[in-house]
């Protein structure tokens, strides 16, 4: 038999074949991939975001839109944390299409909130935190030598409790003083306006 060589088009013919097949193994894996987001969206797109998920990132990145949030929740699978993450990142959220209509969180969040309102407790003013209205009405220390030696009186000690309670004293003064300023305030805008 003769000896076998190969010869231009053979050679052509196996390298085109070869990447042919390079090429489908390499890029049908990729082209799955990146086709794969878009039947996820058709998938998601029935599934809207969770409305307390959409709540928590919008409480926690005010500056990015809620419409922004549900859409990037409803894109990546309901992810909080890649939201999160993408924020985080300065990769700013995609623009949702004029077509993505979000679902009415407006109208499930007040009724959400409502209920949670309510058990939340009201911060009170400091005078009534720090039980301070007996001393509010303390006459107010005239001469500002007076205000200087009750706040400085005293040099850092050594003790603990004698340091807690120089610095609950000192606390408690500039609240009033604070309170006091307030209400002279009021008083020269009443008598100014």
């Amino acid at each position: 038999m003769a000896e076998q060589t190969l010869n231009i088009p053979q050679l052509l013919a196996v390298i085109l074949v070869g990447f042919l097949i390079i090429r489908w193994f390499f890029y049908s894996s990729s082209t799955s991939t990146s086709t794969n987001p878009r039947p996820q969206d058709s998938r998601n797109a029935g599934r809207r975001a969770d409305p307390r998920q959409v709540d928590q990132i919008a409480q926690m990145f005010p500056q990015v839109g809620r419409r922004e949030i549900q859409w990037d929740l409803q894109r990546n699978g309901g992810s909080p944390a890649a939201t999160t993450e993408r924020i985080l990142s300065g990769r700013p959220l995609e623009v949702p299409p004029p077509s993505f209509q979000p679902q009415p969180a407006q109208s499930s969040s007040p009724t959400t909130a409502s209920p949670s309102t309510p058990p939340k407790p009201i911060h009170p003013d400091l005078i009534t935190r720090y039980n301070l209205a007996s001393k509010l009405s303390e006459p107010v220390p005239t001469s500002p030598d007076a205000a200087q030696k009750s706040s400085t009186g005293k040099a850092w000690s050594q003790n603990k409790n004698e340091r807690q309670a120089l610095l609950q004293r000192r606390r408690e003064e500039m609240i009033l003083a604070a309170r006091r300023k307030l209400e002279e305030k009021d008083r020269m805008g009443g008598a100014g306006g």
